[in-house]
């Protein structure tokens, strides 16, 4: 199957990540490349609002675009391991070369692989705390993995509890078909963030105990993810809440 090429750009000091078109498959500040340049991006860590990082823990990122996801975990979450799962070898090259995205170590582990496979293969079942997808083509007209199989298959290589996070492309029809096939295999578990630059929705999926909590707990612990890490955590709490419909009183998912 022919890979999609691989090319550059940079302007005001971003540099930005192309699939054979002009298109933006990721970004990253010059001057700071461990940041999470992108709005949505930073939302794809919303896990972090619902787990405490500690030793033992797991992340899957599956596609690797610049590696933001991968460089933030690997600085900011010590205590996690990162599998990053991504098929196209010129992404790996680029992410290492023109990203900043560190070599596999202990901590970290990159594999060549077609994430619809990693995801049904039963010796990742049950392995993860959090799964992360963003997965694009060229066209960017929606996931390029979108399935009901697909997103059991995420369901299934998380551990319980698991938070899962998926970009989706809002204002296209694979928007409504990605959801739907999320809400089916998560159990309907599942809030949006408000839609943010260029019609991206993070959305994140639970397994496991029934959350019940207060939002303003949400608030105070995305006070102290922003603290920790700089991620601007600030509006997460009260975007979650004002888009998602029945969790006006507090947050039970």
């Amino acid at each position: 199957m022919a890979m999609e090429p691989v090319s550059f750009s940079e302007s005001g000091g971003i540099r930005y990540l192309h699939f054979g078109s002009e298109l933006i498959q990721g970004a990253m500040r010059m001057r700071d490349p461990d940041e999470i340049y992108l709005e949505y991006n930073q939302q794809m860590m919303a896990w972090l609002l619902f787990l405490e990082t500690k030793p033992g823990m797991h992340a899957a990122q599956l596609g690797l675009g610049t590696g933001a996801l991968t460089k933030f975990t690997h600085r900011h979450c010590p205590a996690v391991k990162s599998t990053v799962v991504e098929l196209n070898p010129s992404v790996i090259i680029s992410a290492r070369t023109m990203f900043f995205t560190p070599d596999d170590d202990r901590r970290l582990e990159t594999l060549q692989l077609d994430a619809k496979a990693f995801v049904c293969n039963s010796k990742y079942k049950n392995v993860f705390d959090a799964v992360q997808v963003d997965l694009y083509d060229a066209i960017c007209d929606g996931p390029s993995a979108s399935s009901l199989d697909f997103y059991q298959g995420c369901f299934d290589i998380l551990k319980s509890p698991g938070v899962l996070t998926v970009n989706l492309f809002s204002r296209h029809k694979s928007f409504q078909v990605n959801l739907n096939h999320l809400c089916e295999a998560f159990d309907n578990r599942v809030l949006l963030f408000p839609e943010s630059h260029d019609c991206n929705v993070v959305a994140i999926a639970f397994k496991g105990p029934i959350l019940n909590v207060e939002w303003k707990e949400v608030s105070k612990r995305a006070k102290v993810l922003m603290e920790k890490t700089g991620l601007p955590t600030n509006t997460w709490a009260s975007g979650l809440h004002r888009e998602n419909a029945h969790q006006e009183s507090k947050l039970f998912i």
